[in-house]
């Protein structure tokens, strides 16, 4: 069939017209954990293996210490088997209240004075509640076996489930094989097969804070426990005594008014040296702490804790929180090109009031997420980010991510400019 000039117009237009509306959209990609190493970590001398510090709101790293490296992190591993205890009882798989009896390995670990200081007993039930308290709270490990038994039905389906979801948070590489953290010779019968059994769970200090900021996210309501120093559980009757190992709260050593800590978890092995993560209020941000491979001389030495003081007081001295105001500017993102737009570009400004830390004497550049937009755009509808590569987050691999939107709408070019312009420009 012959194809006339006429047709060959039509279609010339025709394409035209489809790609004046092929124009980049607003990404909704799912954020993956971003892989974060060394940041600041000249600016304060922390006596530690690794450490990190973040804002949790959006992921901002303030400061960093061989943060990517993968080593023990003992009980720490506790923050896993929480999140997916909540997420059962989320889903109606687990109820608070629900009772549960542990098996002899669990009962085995628990009374071994040297592996959790919270003995259960066998033929005892004890509620999901109970376990939840005793395992954030005295980190007592058979609580934590029998919480995962409880989820997944076996230590080794739950092992399964820990894996999966970090891998779902965007964390690779994790090496996990207990709930409770201990290494995997200690679990008896429920030992993970086929490792070593001095194998431990593994993970960097930039993973946990990503496992911390899900959970504070998720679970916000975690630190109602997390934040009591001293609590008894009642076993039919007879009383054990639970001292938080966190002795940065209220109460305990290590508390420092300047530092009101309502969190987190700490760990302790062999291998693993003095691990503690802990998270507090500051200006309305929520801070997180990691350190790892602290000191450990024995049961009574608090330098994880002095480490935590140290990195915390670095952040607070060297750090201002700055709110970048709705439809406020930010330097190197002030446009955007709008192709099919009666404007052709669009100014762009903040979406809304967002937090961000600016170390002091310093300022800040952004880049914006998006190479064009299309029209129709309403002012104040989220259309990309600022990206702000120099500071890097947990959140993201484009640096810390602030919301933006254009200062004014911008309408739709008629038919007739459209084509004008894919033609000639």
């Amino acid at each position: 069939m012959r194809i006339t000039k006429y047709k060959w117009q039509k279609c010339l237009i025709a394409l035209i017209l489809l790609l004046s509306s092929l124009i980049l959209g607003i990404s909704n990609h799912q954020a993956m954990a971003a892989t974060v190493s060394d940041y600041n970590t000249n600016q304060v001398n922390l006596d530690v293996k690794a450490a990190i510090a973040i804002d949790a709101k959006n992921g901002q790293v303030l400061y960093a210490k061989n943060a990517s490296q993968k080593m023990p992190i003992a009980s720490m591993s506790k923050l896993i088997t929480i999140y997916l205890t909540l997420q059962a009882i989320k889903n109606n798989k687990l109820s608070w209240n629900q009772k549960v009896k542990p098996t002899k390995q669990i009962v085995k670990v628990s009374q071994n004075p040297d592996y959790s200081g919270v003995p259960l007993y066998s033929g005892h039930s004890y509620t999901i509640k109970q376990l939840y308290q005793s395992t954030l709270i005295q980190s007592a490990n058979g609580s934590a076996m029998l919480l995962a038994q409880s989820v997944a039905g076996s230590q080794q389906k739950f092992v399964s489930q820990m894996r999966a979801l970090v891998k779902n948070w965007g964390i690779k590489g994790a090496k996990l094989y207990t709930p409770d953290g201990l290494p995997n010779y200690t679990q008896g019968k429920d030992a993970y097969t086929n490792v070593s059994k001095n194998s431990e769970n593994e993970l960097s200090a930039s993973d946990m804070a990503v496992i911390v900021d899900k959970l504070l996210t998720d679970f916000p309501e975690v630190t109602k426990t997390t934040k009591i120093a001293h609590m008894n559980f009642n076993d039919h009757g007879k009383i054990t005594k639970m001292d938080n190992w966190n002795w940065m709260l209220k109460g305990l050593s290590q508390y420092d008014p300047n530092y009101p800590l309502d969190g987190l978890k700490t760990g302790t092995t062999d291998a693993a040296g003095a691990c503690f993560t802990g998270t507090m209020v500051k200006n309305g941000r929520r801070i997180i702490t990691v350190v790892m491979g602290a000191k450990h001389k024995d049961g009574t030495d608090p330098s994880r804790f002095t480490q935590t003081k140290k990195l915390l007081n670095y952040v607070f001295s060297n750090y201002q929180l700055y709110i970048m105001k709705k439809n406020q500017a930010i330097d190197g993102a002030k446009t955007v090109s709008v192709p099919d737009g009666k404007s052709e570009t669009a100014n762009l400004v903040m979406q809304k009031d967002t937090g961000i830390w600016i170390q002091n004497g310093k300022s800040i550049s952004a880049k914006f997420s998006e190479k064009q937009l299309a029209a129709p755009i309403k002012a104040g509808q989220k259309i990309g980010n600022f990206e702000i590569r120099s500071i890097p987050s947990i959140k993201s691999d484009k640096g810390v991510e602030l919301p933006a939107t254009v200062k004014n709408d911008v309408a739709k070019a008629n038919i007739f400019v459209r084509i004008w312009r894919a033609i000639f420009h």
